[in-house]
């Protein structure tokens, strides 16, 4: 990447002027193009340690760094001590043969060195339909896991099911209700029960299969007859969700089965022997204030129930013995108060600090027409994940899902989202790539076939072609701060930025002959197909790491250049 050969060289100039570099060298994009491909603020950083002036350190940097190993034409002092740089043509031409030989692998990296890393994310309790926060989880984190992947980490991608405790409970409690309500019995749902229309969906389902067995029966066996029926069923629609969503897991993990492995019981011996857990009003402890808690937490109640937090703690240490010594959990910002406790419980037992990372995403807001669409009929009281993505389609979904900063709280526009023009950030990017196949239909041209050593890449000269392929060369870099960051949508961004510079080369070639792809000398039409190539590929890698279709005709397709 151009980043790390103009770095090297700045380092390697540094040593000749007997000067340590920093552990950072500062490379950006200057915000107006004009000034260059890229900047840095070095000579200023080290003024002080030097006790030179800035602009005279830059100048001796300038003098001794060589340009040709650096990939770079210029290198030009500005305002106080900024140095601009801008790229070599060569890079260029070298740049776009990397882009269509790297083909469908262009943009992978091996950062990550085959690294075993698990991501948690979606973990729903199955008591109802998925909702719309739920999709915005899944689209981020098969995202987070797809560029680690891209990265050269070994992803595996985890679901654990809350299939145990309390809020099971009042699930199995609710369907009972609306099981006897199905024969004709006056019993309402508790109050702090689940009401939707799928609750008295599971009952009528179990009347058909068991007919009144349970009826009247409110024994301990009934009511897990329920719990174990309305558990399977909505496991089984989570699931076919997600997989119409395009999401897959490696693993399920149910919390059921920490406990019938024995695995809670071992966790509280294990922290026992820590000495850090004590006794108070009849609760046994743990002192996470040590490990930064801001107060100690109740590992199991007077009552002898555990707390979510121990079952938790068992959970992530499970994720360790089996390998995964980076954990990511992708969760709502509901969660924040489960941070600290879940990594001072496994601290306690000798994991690392840090250890799991979170990425916590904010709530979704759907609008129509300007107001909030509240609720699903068949959910009783949220918007479920299934309808949103029936309506949008599921190209849309995922990328409106991942446009924003996971911490920002997402308005999903259902009107902008429907909307089939480049006005909807995902078609505009789609249409950008299905653009540069009519490109190839219209030559007659099989995409396969284009190589970049058969065409005179010196000869595209135009500014807006340089500054299209400088674009399409940051996606690598893209692709790895991304992952480092775990900010899908740095890659959102980055497309829509692509498709603005495709279209504005596309819509030039309209409106200029010369500047067409084809109709133009044949060394010059050979050199801008490669640079169509280019495009598609690099559209097409970026939209694959969010999940997105990248298709190659769209009804809007403009009339080829």
């Amino acid at each position: 990447m151009p980043v790390e050969k103009l770095e090297r060289e700045i380092r390697r100039a540094l040593a000749g002027m007997g000067v340590e570099a920093p552990d950072a060298i500062v490379l950006e994009r200057p915000r107006n193009p004009g000034h260059g491909d890229f900047a840095t603020n070095i000579a200023m950083t080290l003024a002080r340690s030097l006790a030179r002036p800035p602009r005279q350190i830059a100048e001796e940097l300038i003098h001794r760094m060589n340009r040709s190993a650096a990939g770079v034409r210029s290198a030009e002092l500005a305002g106080p001590g900024f140095i601009n740089f801008r790229l070599a043509e060569d890079y260029l031409v070298d740049g776009l043969k990397a882009i269509l030989s790297g083909g469908e692998a262009f943009g992978r990296s091996e950062q990550g060195a085959g690294e075993p890393v698990v991501v948690e994310f979606v973990s729903a309790n199955p008591t109802g339909p998925l909702h719309i926060g739920h999709g915005r989880q899944a689209a981020l984190g098969d995202a987070i896991a797809e560029l680690l992947a891209w990265t050269g980490w070994k992803v595996s991608r985890e679901f654990y099911y809350n299939d145990a405790g309390e809020q099971i409970n009042r699930l199995a409690r609710s369907v009972w209700a609306r099981y006897q309500q199905h024969f004709g019995r006056d019993v309402a749902v508790p109050e702090d029960g689940y009401h939707g229309e799928y609750v008295a969906e599971i009952a009528r389902a179990i009347a058909t299969d068991a007919g009144d067995h349970w009826l009247d029966d409110s024994s301990p066996e009934a009511l897990d007859a329920m719990r174990v029926y309305a558990v399977r069923v909505l496991r089984e629609e989570q699931n076919r969700d997600l997989g119409g969503f395009r999401v897959h897991f490696n693993r399920f993990y149910l919390e059921s089965a920490l406990y019938a492995e024995g695995r809670v019981g071992e966790t509280i011996r294990s922290l026992r022997e820590t000495g850090q857990v004590y006794e108070e009003g009849g609760a046994l402890w743990l002192r996470t204030t040590g490990y930064g808690d801001d107060k100690d937490r109740v590992m199991v109640k007077s009552s002898g129930q555990p707390t979510y937090f121990l079952p938790d703690v068992a959970y992530h240490l499970t994720k360790w013995e089996r390998g995964f010594h980076r954990a990511i959990n992708v969760q709502g910002a509901d969660h924040h108060g489960t941070i600290a406790r879940v990594r001072a419980g496994v601290q306690t037992l000798g994991l690392p600090a840090g250890y799991p990372e979170y990425v916590l995403h904010q709530m979704v807001m759907v609008m129509r027409g300007g107001e909030e669409v509240k609720f699903s009929k068949r959910a009783g009281d949220y918007v479920t994940f299934r309808d949103l993505y029936d309506e949008v389609g599921v190209d849309v979904a995922r990328y409106f899902f991942l446009m924003r900063r996971a911490e920002a709280q997402l308005v999903f526009d259902l009107d902008l989202a429907l909307d089939q023009s480049d006005k909807n950030p995902v078609f505009k990017v789609q249409y950008a790539h299905a653009r540069m196949h009519s490109i190839f239909r219209r030559a007659a041209i099989d995409v396969g076939e284009i190589r970049a050593e058969a065409a005179d890449l010196s000869l595209l000269e135009h500014p807006s072609e340089h500054e299209l392929i400088k674009l399409l060369l940051r996606f690598p870099e893209v692709v790895s701060r991304t992952a480092e960051q775990h900010a899908p949508h740095t890659v959102c961004d980055y497309l829509e930025e692509v498709a603005a510079g495709v279209n504005s080369w596309y819509h030039a070639g309209n409106l200029n002959p010369e500047l067409r792809v084809l109709g133009v000398p044949s060394p010059l039409s050979g050199a801008r197909l490669v640079l169509a190539r280019a495009v598609q590929l690099v559209l097409r890698n970026g939209l694959a790491v969010l999940g997105i279709s990248a298709p190659e005709r769209m009804d809007r397709d403009a009339p080829p250049i």
